[in-house]
């Protein structure tokens, strides 16, 4: 019996690479086919365009990894703004990795590419929409259980996600465009601030 191909992984793992490396504007087929070691007759088995496999690798990257960190560090055993501290210190130390092996701050993938293709490319701009929709939920719930307890002041913890999660993206795409981790190193206390100085704004 042959070896097993993993073709269809190295594809996934090489787009993926190279979007956040570089830019899903600019990226070839024949670049992807090139990092992944695969020959293009191969990407048109698994694929039909590099939309169809850039959608795919950005679903892999979440299903596959992204989501069990998050469900991890949002844990409900965690106190609720705890978990949007650890998650806000975790993001500023893993850039810190990435900025040491890389040499920049290279930020989230799927903010980037979803900014990038939202009226070019309807395929990924979806899929980076679904996950940063379920990304998004996280902090909500967060904010909720953070209300419940008494913690920050009632009000629409929908609104005040989309805003902490606004703040959050906006300060990664800050720190790729000057490659500087000074953006992400006060996101843990600041998040946490926003929080409750709603509260404190609230009681006003």
């Amino acid at each position: 019996m042959g070896r097993k191909s993993d073709a269809k992984e190295r594809l996934l793992e090489a787009a993926l690479d190279l979007i956040w490396k570089r830019s899903y504007g600019v990226l070839t087929i024949d670049a992807i086919c090139e990092k992944a070691g695969v020959k293009k007759g191969s990407f048109y088995y698994f694929y039909d365009s590099k939309s169809a496999l850039a959608a795919a690798a950005l679903h892999e990257s979440w299903y596959a990894c992204g989501k069990e960190t998050w469900d991890k560090i949002f844990s409900a055993s965690s106190a609720p703004l705890d978990r949007i501290s650890d998650f806000m210190r975790t993001v500023y130390e893993g850039q810190i990795e990435v900025q040491e092996e890389h040499g920049q701050v290279l930020g989230c993938p799927c903010f980037s590419v979803g900014s990038e293709t939202s009226s070019e490319d309807e395929a990924v701009s979806e899929k980076a929409r679904e996950i940063l929709g379920q990304q998004l939920r996280y902090f909500e719930s967060a904010i909720r259980d953070a209300q419940a307890e008494g913690l920050i002041a009632p009000g629409d913890a929908a609104k005040m996600a989309k805003c902490l999660f606004s703040f959050f993206e906006g300060s990664l795409a800050q720190a790729r465009i000057h490659n500087d981790l000074s953006y992400l190193q006060s996101l843990p206390e600041t998040s946490r601030n926003m929080l409750v100085g709603y509260q404190a704004a609230t009681a006003g």
